[in-house]
């Protein structure tokens, strides 16, 4: 059954945060990843705390795929590159 993650990105390093772009598309590649939905403009319309910087929908084939991206050594310096950037939460729902 298909998965899908709500990544929430608060964003200190711009820099940072482009590098990171460059990295992710290929890693995402190699799981079958699909970005569905991408915003840098995110409001809270209800609950406490500032919005993200940037706010990503990411589709999977199942949650093993889901669990299988963020869990595979070979791409783990890119996700250590995602945390670099500042802040990051990923809820798989």
């Amino acid at each position: 059954m298909t998965a899908y993650a709500l990544v929430t990105l608060s964003v200190e390093d711009q820099d940072k945060l482009a590098i990171y772009r460059e990295a992710a598309g290929p890693a995402m590649a190699k799981h079958g990843v699909k970005p569905l939905a991408v915003s840098g403009e995110a409001q809270v319309i209800e609950g406490d705390g500032p919005a993200p910087n940037v706010t990503v929908i990411l589709q999977f084939e199942d949650r093993d795929a889901a669990l299988g991206w963020i869990n595979d050594p070979e791409i783990a310096h890119v996700h250590q590159m995602r945390k670099d950037t500042g802040s990051s939460r990923i809820v798989l729902m």
